[in-house]
């Protein structure tokens, strides 16, 4: 029988979806919306973009003796404007202790359908407990109680006690209303750099890039450049 990884050198797929015009909007995170509306509309006409929130956030965790090593998990998008992009999360987690030891972060916006992807790059900051308070209330209560059962990233003998964790939080809140807890909360990413990836015939993909200053995130001008594929 084949395995996969016999398959993988001979895949081959044709890069015809789309292309990236020179004339892109100066404004990098318009054209992020854009895509997302894109995306959005894709899901809903053809459905096969299961969640176009759906990104990967990489981190950088550093060993006992100080190596880097990099990581990476798929989060939800849950705003995004000028000041950048926001995601939730336990802020005991492995990711979100990472962040406070090495404050800056990549996140990778894959649409495959579109064959698009978006990567934006830049530092990381907690948002306000008012804006992570308005977003948690938009929660559902299932995932409020998930929140409040699950000690992130920490080791569990078993589902079994994962599900009685659950249970001893819904008998806790017994149908009343579900703070948001304090190790809950938002993470934005204020971009410095923000590349586009159109695929294209024979592989001469588009590739777009706006990068600004560190200093300048969230205000500053951009510049944009086209790289080579």
């Amino acid at each position: 029988m084949t395995s996969a990884s016999d398959r993988l050198a001979g895949e081959r797929l044709d890069y015809l979806a789309g292309s990236l015009a020179d004339a892109a909007p100066a404004d990098p995170l318009a054209l992020c919306d854009a895509w997302l509306q894109d995306a959005f509309a894709r899901r809903d006409s053809h459905g096969d973009i299961t969640d176009p929130t759906a990104v990967v956030l990489s981190t950088v965790a550093l060993d006992a003796d100080g190596a880097p090593r990099p990581r990476s998990r798929t989060v939800l998008l849950k705003g995004l404007d000028a000041h950048g992009a926001v995601v939730y999360t336990n802020l005991g987690s492995d990711k979100a202790r990472e962040l406070r030891a090495t404050p800056r972060a990549a996140l990778l916006m894959p649409w495959y359908p579109l064959q698009r992807q978006v990567r934006i790059e830049g530092a990381v900051e907690e948002v306000s407990a008012a804006e992570s308070d308005a977003y948690w209330a938009t929660r559902p209560r299932g995932s409020q109680l998930g929140a409040w059962a699950s000690h992130q990233s920490r080791e569990i003998d078993s589902r079994d006690t994962l599900e009685e964790q659950y249970a001893e939080v819904e008998a806790r809140f017994d149908g009343g209303d579900v703070p948001r807890p304090e190790f809950w909360g938002g993470l934005r990413i204020r971009p410095e750099r923000i590349e586009f990836w159109q695929g294209r015939a024979h592989r001469v993909h588009d590739r777009i890039v706006y990068e600004r200053s560190a200093d300048d995130a969230g205000a500053g001008d951009w510049t944009r450049h086209r790289l080579q594929p």
